[in-house]
């Protein structure tokens, strides 16, 4: 063979090799896009997004079902049928190797004749760990790991973090005028942002296992917290007040509706029991943690909502709660909307006690985007 000949194969080669890396990378990203389809609905489970590829053609596709199954690869499974047989999967998060409420998927896989898996990520869940990967390989099956990953992390950083840390992804949502306050004189609820950020905060709650406020909160504006798009009233989050002495209004919209949309008071050990037993008559669920001076401690009212199977948090509000969780060091992500327009002298600071540099030039969060929402701006942070 002559040295052109030979030189033009390994130029072919790694054309192949190209056009593989770059045609995984677009199914990965399907994969990645289907997954967030379960954001906020999945739940104790991460939102897992899946594909099953043949001859560059999707013949299966899936995501994580609500209230976590079917998982996705049995989703797209099931959609592919007799396809799946010798197809490609890609999968956001490693396949599960062991029993839960369902068989493993890594053993769904093997049995559909499925030839090659693309992962995204190994599983941090212990009870998986490498070992879904491990059981396809030892069934033959090639299995990457890697494409995608980044993006994989974002979407399951929820998942991610309750399997490490014990606690939810938290995500602060803050609401800004030109000045940095959150409110007018005499804590006055004000609408601070225009309507494309008030659709942008419903998306949010839909994507959220859960939505925060304190009692604060509830007594000053009687929120709903419920999303409120168009046709999207089933993705509300679980509505979650932190009250520690329980003073929750029976009259309050959150309570009136805790029978259609959830509805969790964390209260302190020793708040009333017989206010306890009215609000479990109307429907609210009541949970009991830690509380110091009339404080509940955040950190154990993360650990107590990470049992229940929360893995991503959005804190609405208000700015006492804000602070607390800048304070503690629980903010994993913040998206600031700003207003052009400034309240005032008198108005209420973003963060209660705190200057807004506690968050935005904090060393444990970076600004990570910057963007126009209508006629507002959108500031996103994430933890370093």
């Amino acid at each position: 063979m002559s040295a052109q000949v030979g030189a033009d194969d390994a130029g072919a080669e790694a054309g192949d090799a190209v056009d593989k890396r770059s045609e995984d990378r677009r199914f990965m990203a399907l994969a990645l896009a289907l997954g967030r389809r379960g954001l906020g609905r999945s739940w104790p489970n991460p939102a897992v997004g899946a594909v099953l590829v043949k001859d560059r053609i999707v013949v299966g596709r899936g995501w994580t079902q609500p209230g976590g199954r079917p998982h996705a690869e049995i989703e797209a499974i099931r959609r592919a049928g007799d396809a799946a047989r010798g197809a490609t999967l890609y999968v956001t998060l490693e396949p599960c190797s062991h029993h839960g409420k369902s068989p493993p998927c890594a053993d769904a896989i093997i049995a559909a004749g499925v030839s090659r898996v693309v992962s995204a990520l190994e599983d941090p869940n212990p009870e998986v760990a490498g070992q879904g990967h491990a059981r396809l390989r030892a069934a033959g099956i090639v299995v990457d790991v890697g494409i995608g990953e980044e993006e994989a992390r974002r979407d399951h950083a929820g998942h991610i973090r309750r399997m490490r840390q014990g606690r939810p992804q938290v995500m602060l949502k803050l609401p800004i005028s030109a000045d940095g306050k959150a409110g007018a004189a005499g804590r006055r609820p004000l609408a601070i942002t225009g309507e494309a950020v008030r659709e942008q905060f419903h998306l949010m709650r839909a994507q959220s296992d859960a939505v925060m406020v304190g009692i604060g909160t509830v007594a000053a504006d009687d929120p709903l917290l419920t999303c409120r798009l168009p046709g999207m009233a089933a993705y509300s989050p679980v509505r979650i007040v932190l009250d520690s002495a329980l003073r929750l209004p029976v009259s309050s919209r959150l309570v009136r509706s805790a029978r259609e949309t959830p509805v969790w008071v964390v209260a302190g050990a020793a708040a009333s029991s017989a206010a306890a037993e009215v609000l479990r008559a109307n429907g609210v669920e009541i949970l009991r943690a830690t509380a110091i001076d009339g404080r509940l401690d955040l950190a154990d009212v993360l650990k107590l909502l990470a049992a229940r199977g929360i893995t991503r948090l959005m804190v609405e509000g208000g700015p006492i709660l804000a602070a607390a969780f800048v304070a503690a060091d629980l903010v994993d992500e913040a998206n600031l909307f700003q207003s052009s327009k400034p309240v005032g002298a008198g108005g209420i600071d973003a963060l209660e006690g705190l200057p807004l540099t506690a968050l935005t030039q904090s060393s444990r969060l970076r600004c990570i985007a910057r963007e126009p929402v209508g006629v507002d701006t959108l500031a996103v942070f994430e933890r370093k």
